[in-house]
């Protein structure tokens, strides 16, 4: 099953009332996990890389190579994109579409409007010259993700409509109160702000910071038309706690694999929970 981009799996969850999973890839055994769960569930899915990921791994083409790699050796036959998360710049965007990548997210949020219309513009230009989905940022999304710091700051209904009138982009990130990370507290979700946004783009959305938000408010930002929730903290977290635990009970144990493969199970497991939390299983 060959890569795809992000655009058909979104506009069929728009349609359908549930939303894809965006799950970060940090490495080898993260990335089977994903795809583990993937399969099982039937489910589509999208495989967020950050610069920062990528350079761990060794760069953009090694990371599509490995996914490849795995889709082909696990018999994988869901549709999967592999996502830039938060790319900084177009020549980075350009490096990662270059070397295979079939999604990729701008984020110029940061600048002011005009200017993160003009950075996604030349982003839509080059990708979909190459078959590949754009995703870009109205707002900031709060917390820490890599390299990206922000304070949170809600999207404007009209800069959103302006980007997607002016770019051409497939699916619209609006910061509208989640943040990257643990959250501190009970998220606040600009559920009314989304509702507008929605309306006046017609695009599907996307929901940044999925980890540790209730149900209740996922199924709610689903119904209105947030077709992406990306989730990576709580994978981290769930691997973290069973390789701590491994260690703990044989803290003799030297070989990864003794442990890096239940760390693996518990991201899995994660994935699949999520997966059935959004809607996306069975629907591949």
């Amino acid at each position: 099953m060959p890569l795809v981009s992000m655009t058909d799996m979104l506009n069929k969850a728009l349609e359908g009332k549930y939303a894809v999973g965006q799950f970060n890839i940090n490495n080898l055994e993260w990335t089977q996990a994903i795809l583990g769960a993937a399969q099982e569930e039937q489910s589509p899915v999208i495989l967020g890389v950050s610069e920062g990921a990528a350079r761990h791994m060794g760069g953009f083409y090694t990371v599509v190579k490995m996914v490849e790699g795995l889709v082909h050796d696990m018999k994988v036959t869901v549709p999967v994109a592999i996502h830039l998360d938060h790319g900084s710049s177009i020549e980075k965007c350009k490096e990662a579409i270059d070397a295979g990548f079939t999604s990729v997210m701008i984020d110029d949020s940061h600048s002011p409007i005009d200017t993160n219309i003009e950075t996604t513009k030349a982003v839509v230009e080059y990708a979909h010259a190459k078959g590949v989905s754009v995703e870009a940022e109205v707002g900031t999304v709060g917390g820490q993700e890599d390299d990206v710091i922000g304070d949170v700051m809600y999207a404007k209904l009209d800069e959103c409509v302006r980007i997607v009138k002016e770019t051409g982009i497939d699916t619209l990130a609006p910061a509208l109160g989640s943040v990257h990370g643990p959250y501190k507290g009970e998220p606040n979700l600009g559920f009314a702000e989304m509702e507008e946004i929605r309306n006046a783009t017609d695009l599907p959305l996307v929901l940044h910071g999925g980890t540790g938000i209730p149900t209740h408010d996922i199924e709610k930002a689903i119904s209105l038309g947030t077709s992406k929730i990306n989730v990576n903290t709580e994978n981290q977290i769930s691997f973290a706690k069973v390789v701590r635990e491994v260690l703990a009970e044989k803290p003799e144990a030297y070989d990864p694999r003794v442990f890096i493969a239940p760390g693996r199970e518990a991201i899995k497991q994660t994935v699949i929970g999520k997966m059935r939390e959004f809607g996306s299983s069975n629907k591949a």
